[in-house]
């Protein structure tokens, strides 16, 4: 087998959050010699809101001893001592650099004299540090947990039995998940959660997440399922932090007379609020149902799996063979199956997928022991076969719920993709939205349709850099036959492909999204790094297909 080096895509930077260039590939029976193109990396600004805290030198508190009597009192003093080192000072400026982990500035004034420093940082460890004077000392610490901390530093000059301290108040990056609903927040058919209109053509939808019912203020991000239907005409719905610009990248896409959903999930603006866009000609009803949040307290956090099948109703995995029912449900285990384990999960992420439907109708995800609420995960029409990530939380005894809400049965394949925990370590790291790869654009990292059986394969998180999964959005067009786009990891090194050693992975039977002959399909990936950083994008079909890969952000345990 050999393979095509296309381009230059994103790797995560060991030694923390900085994104760095990587190499994106191409890789087919009938792939050609190989050549490089370069990309720029995914700057280190895409990262959201990455926040210093900051407290100057004049917050120090100064602490003197009196001046020695008796016999020492007759003993000369130097000058530092006599004048208890008056300008002895601590400026602390702190930065987040991972989901975990905080750097520390001690900007220390002094006269030229040792001085012992000590870092309390808050969660009961402690560092020492030693300066000379005025400098500027660094430490860096990883928290075991989400959540702001209290980081007090005491500098002391022995000699003049003096010390100050200062103290300043830090946030730890990451976001941790916490399942809600689902519950239905938009709806413009309505009007809930907004005017009961549509939305205008190049305007937005403004809805309120943090605040809102029992969502607390202060939410980074939300998992949103957005759907779009009354549609007069083709467009796109990019979801946004109100507050920020709108990206150029899209989450839903649609065609005259198309009802479909995606799942995103999307930064909160600072006021509480997220936009949805539509990007159509014509005026659409949108509608929004959320499945959880995240917040930068401790909660739940992420493991990403490699894609395991759950439930297939055509042969009977995971529930009775046959089709399922219309307006039927059944309730399958998640719980101490596969690799999730049988205990602690809150959440489940997955892939959910409708096949050879007899009617029109809709496919809803909720934890078991609950009523099927009114949200709906996967829309679809006769015939067709579809798919839509889910996110969804577990019910107590580990299972969860599928409702068909249309007239006639269906099949339904259920693959899970990972799941949300509190001993999961998996911190969410929101980006301002970057365009990763289109094959149809000639600046790209990887131009030109992707054949027909072919996958791509993108070093994305390097090992060591506590990275294991990214949040994207794919979305196939320009398709020249019927198929689907699965995405995996990789069991090969970045080494073993530029050296010529790579096997060829085993394609993957779960799909990540469905297309038909012509169609243009989004879905959202919560894609797997898997132990080599690198994550395979296969066509599994035989013809081409354009793909536009957008990445929204990543999942980091330090």
């Amino acid at each position: 087998m050999s393979y095509r080096r296309l381009a230059a895509s994103a790797a995560v930077f060991a030694a923390g959050i900085s994104l760095i260039p990587g190499m994106a590939h191409a890789a087919g029976a009938n792939s050609g010699d190989a050549q490089g193109i370069s990309k720029p990396d995914l700057a280190q600004d895409g990262l959201k809101d990455t926040a210093k805290f900051s407290s100057p030198a004049d917050r120090s508190t100064r602490q003197s001893a009196p001046v020695p009597t008796g016999k020492l009192a007759a003993a000369p003093m130097t000058e530092t001592a006599g004048a208890a080192n008056p300008t002895l000072a601590v400026g602390l400026d702190a930065f987040a650099v991972s989901a975990h982990a905080v750097y520390l500035d001690s900007s220390v004034t002094s006269a030229a004299t040792p001085l012992d420093i000590s870092i309390a940082w808050g969660d009961g460890a402690t560092t020492a540090a030693s300066a000379s004077g005025t400098q500027i000392v660094n430490s860096e610490h990883t928290y075991a947990e989400l959540g702001t901390y209290t980081v007090k530093v005491t500098v002391t000059d022995k000699a003049a039995n003096t010390s100050v301290t200062n103290e300043v108040a830090v946030t730890t990056a990451g976001s941790d998940y916490t399942p809600y609903g689902p519950t239905r927040l938009l709806d413009t058919r309505n009007g809930t959660g907004a005017p009961k209109t549509k939305v205008a053509a190049y305007t937005s939808a403004h809805l309120k997440i943090g605040g809102n019912g029992g969502i607390p203020a202060g939410v980074t991000a939300v998992v949103l399922n957005v759907t779009v239907t009354g549609t007069t005409s083709g467009g796109h719905v990019t979801a946004f932090a109100d507050g920020d610009d709108r990206p150029s990248t899209s989450n839903v896409n649609f065609v005259p007379g198309q009802t479909v959903p995606n799942l995103v999930i999307v930064p909160v603006g600072p006021n509480g609020y997220v936009n949805l866009y539509n990007g159509g000609w014509e005026s659409v009803d949108l509608i929004a149902d959320v499945t959880g949040y995240f917040t930068q307290t401790a909660s739940s956090g992420y493991t990403p799996l490699a894609p395991q099948r759950f439930v297939d109703t055509r042969s009977g995995t995971g529930t009775a063979k046959g089709q399922l029912a219309g307006y039927g449900s059944f309730s399958t285990q998640i719980s101490g199956l596969g690799k999730v384990p049988a205990s602690g999960v809150t959440a489940v992420a997955l892939n959910v997928t409708v096949t050879n439907p007899r009617s029109d109708g809709h496919l809803t995800v909720f934890p078991s022991g609950q009523q099927a609420p009114t949200a709906s995960n996967v829309n679809f029409t006769t015939g067709q076969t579809i798919a839509n990530s889910v996110i969804v939380p577990v019910g107590p005894d580990g299972k969860i719920s599928i409702r068909n809400g249309g007239w006639n049965p269906a099949d339904v394949i259920v693959d899970v993709v990972g799941y949300y925990s509190p001993q999961s370590k998996g911190s969410y790291l929101p980006f301002t939205p970057e365009r990763m790869l289109d094959t149809r654009d000639p600046e790209s990292p990887v131009y030109g349709p992707l054949g027909g059986r072919d996958y791509i394969y993108v070093p994305m998180g390097e090992p060591g850099s506590g990275v294991t999964g990214f949040v994207l959005n794919a979305t196939v067009t320009n398709t020249k036959d019927s198929g689907f786009l699965a995405v995996s990891p990789d069991p090969n090194t970045l080494d073993e492909y530029d050296n010529d050693a790579a096997s060829q992975p085993t394609p993957p039977t779960s799909s990540t999204l469905n297309w038909t002959t012509g169609k243009t399909v989004p879905n959202l990936v919560q894609a797997s790094t898997g132990g080599t950083g690198i994550v395979d994008f296969w066509n599994q079909s035989d013809g081409d297909a354009d793909l536009i890969v957008d990445v929204f952000g990543m999942y980091q345990e330090n």
